[in-house]
């Protein structure tokens, strides 16, 4: 990056070590604030501009991660409710972020390997926009630095806390009702006339080997 040009956070491949967005100086943003690539904007903006990229993208996934997949409180069932309806209204893909604690002592690479790189799952099954929603923030923080770093695909944090500076796209203190504004969102503007591009839906894999993740997407 040349002197004075300011960083943004966009679709790599970026590089082997990607650097972290906040070393370049990627800010947070504030509460009722968002950020688009590292520029502070309103929450508003920001649901907005979201919506569009998952209508505009070929495949859309959701990534889910234990915070709303466990039922450990009555918001987090509330969260899993938008979020499938979000799934639905886009249409998009359902890939869980499963239970990605170590196993010990011997885990099943095959199934395994994609919590912890999900790059691997972004490469096998082509997503080109993805929305990180109920991961824990120090997972999320290492795996969206990952898909920078390798992969085109342009990810959306949904944070339940401050946000996160290396998503492309990132809200923080996210509620249900959060997530029914992107709901609303995007049926606003496929009534003003803005059509899904999404590709009907495939089998998908956890990752590129045979393992248990296969079969077909749980929407």
């Amino acid at each position: 990056m040349e002197e004075n040009e300011t960083y943004r956070v966009v679709p790599g491949p970026e590089a082997f070590l990607p650097p972290a967005a906040a070393m370049m100086g990627i800010e947070l943003p504030d509460p009722g604030q968002a950020h688009i690539e590292g520029k502070i904007v309103s929450e508003d903006e920001a649901i907005e501009h979201a919506a569009r990229k998952l209508l505009s993208a070929k495949i859309p996934t959701l990534h889910p991660g234990p915070l709303v997949l466990w039922h450990w409180n009555e918001k987090a069932a509330m969260k899993a409710t938008a979020i499938k309806a979000l799934a639905d209204e886009i249409p998009a893909r359902i890939i869980p972020m499963a239970d990605y604690r170590p196993k010990y002592p011997k885990i099943d690479p095959a199934v395994e390997i994609n919590p912890n790189h999900p790059n691997l799952t972004i490469w096998h099954n082509k997503e080109d926009v993805c929305v990180f929603v109920g991961v824990h923030c120090h997972q999320a923080n290492l795996s969206l630095k990952i898909i920078r770093g390798g992969t085109s695909c342009y990810t959306i944090a949904l944070c339940a806390q401050a946000g996160h500076e290396d998503a492309m796209l990132s809200l923080r203190d996210i509620s249900p009702e959060t997530l029914w504004k992107l709901v609303d969102a995007i049926k606003k503007l496929k009534a003003s006339g803005v059509k899904s591009q999404a590709l009907p839906f495939k089998q998908f894999s956890f990752t590129s080997t045979k393992s248990k993740g296969n079969g077909k997407p749980r929407v």
